[in-house]
């Protein structure tokens, strides 16, 4: 019996197994359009697909979990990160920043695993413009009625708020 690794770590150190390189996928839209529940069901249902896990300086909102559909943190925390390019992308989207983390990414990557990125517009010009290959999906609001009633029913946003994520999503549409 040796000392020497097996299984993958085996096959990666000699490279007699190479490993396939995941697919890097976007789903982006609009604040409010659906763009995070379309990619969940997505995820569901075909193997070897995860779902990234977006940082965020914002508060969860009613039925979130820290670690789960976000990983929160402090705006001081994000602020120290940005900097060190800890982040694949990151944007301030109506005064919270947003941010994919590059190493998770990279390693989900580089282990095979496909991986989708649910991000706003912002984010996903960024990564395009970084030159990383991926896939990129963009998803249309029902329309302004339906987005307006979607943006009043799951937040607590002010009258302001909501009206400047329609304003938002309809400038993105357009930039589509």
């Amino acid at each position: 019996m040796s000392n020497s690794p097996s299984g993958p770590a085996r096959a990666r150190r000699l490279g007699s197994t190479p490993v396939k390189r995941g697919l890097l996928f976007i789903v982006s839209a609009p604040s409010g359009t659906g763009k995070t529940t379309l990619a969940e069901r997505v995820v569901q249902g075909i193997p070897n697909l995860c779902l990234s896990r977006s940082y965020t300086s914002r508060a969860a909102r009613t039925g979130e979990e820290d670690g789960v559909d976000y990983n929160f943190i402090s705006r001081q925390r994000f602020e120290e990160m940005a900097p060190n390019r800890d982040f694949l992308e990151w944007a301030d989207v109506f005064g919270n920043y947003y941010g994919t983390c590059a190493a998770d990414t990279e390693r989900c990557l580089a282990g095979g695993q496909d991986l989708v990125l649910v991000i706003d517009v912002q984010g996903a010009r960024q990564v395009r413009g970084s030159g990383i290959e991926s896939i990129g999906v963009f998803v249309l609001p029902p329309g302004d009625a339906a987005l307006e009633q979607r943006l009043r029913g799951r937040s607590k946003d002010s009258e302001a708020e909501i009206r400047k994520r329609l304003e938002a999503a309809r400038r993105e549409v357009t930039e589509f």
